[in-house]
């Protein structure tokens, strides 16, 4: 009878432990998870320094070029034209800018009775290591305003926008 006693509380402790073991395996996996998210969240958002570079705009020969001072943001935007404009790229330039943390601002001039304003945010993207192409981000809202001159009405188009950045291999024409 003794014997019996023994196995069956034998039993009863190898299946504790296997429950406990099952536990903790469970522990486990949620622990690496969680800090596999933790690790990958903070690698987005990290710190940047310096947000200074050129950055695709709207179409493929476009550029917002920005050189970041203290917080305050100087630059431009270059938009070609389509053939049948008199000029070929139209630089707006920037006339009001600021970063506050992560947090971007900036408005051009005007030229032709239409401006951009952008608010948003600089994040790092996919680009591994600084000159990479897409290794930082502007991600936010653009708005182009444009006055008719005759109405006096504004038209406003509003847009959500990832403007990566341009890398050192990407073939940009300078000014």
């Amino acid at each position: 009878m003794s014997r019996i006693r023994v196995i069956a509380g034998t039993r009863r402790a190898s299946r504790a432990v296997q429950t406990w073991s099952l536990r903790l395996g469970v522990i486990a996996v949620i622990f690496l998870v969680a800090q596999a998210a933790t690790a990958q969240k903070n690698a987005a958002t990290q710190a940047i320094t310096d947000m200074t570079g050129k950055y695709h705009f709207l179409s493929p020969d476009d550029v917002v070029a920005i050189l970041e001072e203290e917080g305050k943001l100087k630059g431009y935007i270059d938009v070609y034209q389509g053939e049948d404009e008199s000029d070929t790229i139209l630089s707006y330039q920037i006339s009001i800018g600021t970063r506050t943390g992560n947090q971007v601002e900036f408005r051009t001039r005007k030229i032709h009775e239409k401006y951009y304003r952008f608010t948003g945010t600089v994040e790092r993207g996919k680009g591994a290591k600084e000159g990479d192409p897409d290794y930082l981000r502007l991600v936010g809202e653009l708005q182009t305003k444009t006055s008719n001159s005759v109405t006096g009405k504004d038209d406003v188009q509003t847009q959500q926008v990832i403007l990566k950045s341009i890398g050192k291999s990407e073939n940009v024409p300078d000014e």
